[in-house]
């Protein structure tokens, strides 16, 4: 996850200057809490679709506000499922939003029922990866704080349990798995209008490295990029949106 500058001086200097009905997304559909825009793209697609309440499934939800891709239509009075595995943060969306389901697993890519969790100094990065955390070491003054054991559940299993069909909305952002977790999801199910994942990955050495294999994963399955804001890309149900 890497923040998106522009996008925070713009919430600022909108709390500051703004004459307090504009200060929150419900008032002001040009306010995003997302790192650099998404929500208010997301958010665009979904009323091109004419789906007004829209649920979602939000994997790897991380802060219950800041930089997340679904606070905005929970704020509008739309409800859905957060997947976060780090007990802490776990803690906060609990506490925050308590009308969507909170769960406090992992998303599983094999047949193991728990998974190794690394818990690292900036709790944002915390990881199911060892090679992702081992990279993470090697900028700023993160390290590994210690080593959990979290359950794990199957994406379909999820979507099955909460969903009916599916959501309207899927973020993925889980620090190195996100494709291994989107190879999971049965597409030929379960065809939600629109995802968010992120597409940026970053090399030992830090430098970035955009991800191809997940846009071209993704219009395999017969979605279309919508936008891309270089840290994260939309893509949009290509046959829902030409139907609109």
């Amino acid at each position: 996850m890497k923040f998106c500058l522009f996008t925070y001086i713009r919430n600022i200097v909108e709390k500051i200057t703004g004459n307090g009905k504009f200060q929150h997304s419900k008032y002001n559909p040009n306010y995003s809490y997302s790192q650099c825009g998404e929500d208010i793209i997301v958010n665009r697609i979904l009323g091109r679709l004419k789906i007004p309440n829209p649920t979602y499934l939000d994997i790897g939800a991380s802060h219950p506000i800041q930089l997340n891709n679904t606070y905005k239509f929970y704020e509008q009075g739309t409800t859905g499922v957060l997947v976060e595995p780090e007990p802490t943060l776990f803690c906060g969306l609990r506490k925050v939003r308590p009308k969507d389901t909170i769960l406090n697993i992992g998303i599983g890519i094999d047949e193991r029922e728990y998974a190794d969790f690394y818990i690292m100094t900036n709790q944002f990065l915390s990881t199911f990866s060892k090679e992702s955390a081992e990279n993470i070491m090697g900028y700023g003054k993160n390290k590994i704080e210690k080593v959990i054991q979290i359950p794990l559940a199957n994406i379909n299993t999820i979507i099955a349990k909460y969903f009916h069909p599916c959501p309207n909305f899927i973020s993925i952002d889980v620090e190195g798995l996100d494709f291994e977790i989107l190879k999971k999801l049965n597409f030929s199910r379960y065809t939600p209008e629109v995802f968010c994942l992120e597409t940026i990955s970053y090399t030992e050495n830090n430098t970035e490295q955009k991800i191809t294999e997940i846009i071209d994963f993704m219009v395999s399955h017969g979605y279309m990029v919508y936008g891309d804001t270089y840290i994260n890309t939309i893509f949009v149900d290509k046959t829902k949106w030409r139907n609109r």
